[in-house]
């Protein structure tokens, strides 16, 4: 009952913004205003649902011996997380800038191509090398 509860609050998050947009008189103020009620009530009533589905825990019901995770793998797994997160939107920024170089660089003299792709490519290298630090992390948990 709580879980359909929670799911009609966070369609409702969503749709009530956009029809009072809809509905109402259009400017590009009350397009940003909207747009920022919209997140805000979406992402409150999904950590106000989180609370509320996990405030007691979960136990099963043959409940023995179960494994204790530690403060230190919790900040492993957080560390890969911030790893892969982190590089990725560093190498999504290099490549933005490397690749809308390239182009201009490309449409003036065709014979840079090569030169560019590997600035592009290197650009992609910092993603690979956070993931396989992220799995270097993993595995040491």
């Amino acid at each position: 009952m709580v879980v359909k509860i929670i799911s009609v609050l966070l369609a409702l998050s969503i749709i009530v913004p956009f029809g009072v947009y809809f509905l109402g008189k259009r400017s590009a103020k009350r397009g940003k205003a909207m747009l920022i009620t919209n997140i805000a009530s979406f992402f409150s009533t999904l950590a106000v649902s989180t609370l509320v589905l996990f405030a007691n825990g979960v136990s099963a019901a043959g409940e023995t011996a179960a494994p204790t995770v530690g403060v230190g793998s919790g900040l492993g797994y957080l560390a890969a997380a911030l790893v892969t997160g982190l590089s990725t939107i560093g190498a999504g920024i290099a490549v933005a800038a490397a690749s809308s170089t390239a182009l201009g660089a490309i449409s003036e003299d065709p014979k840079l191509m090569g030169k560019s792709l590997i600035f592009v490519a290197l650009a992609e290298g910092i993603a690979l090398y956070g993931l396989l630090v992220s799995f270097s992390i993993l595995a040491k948990l």
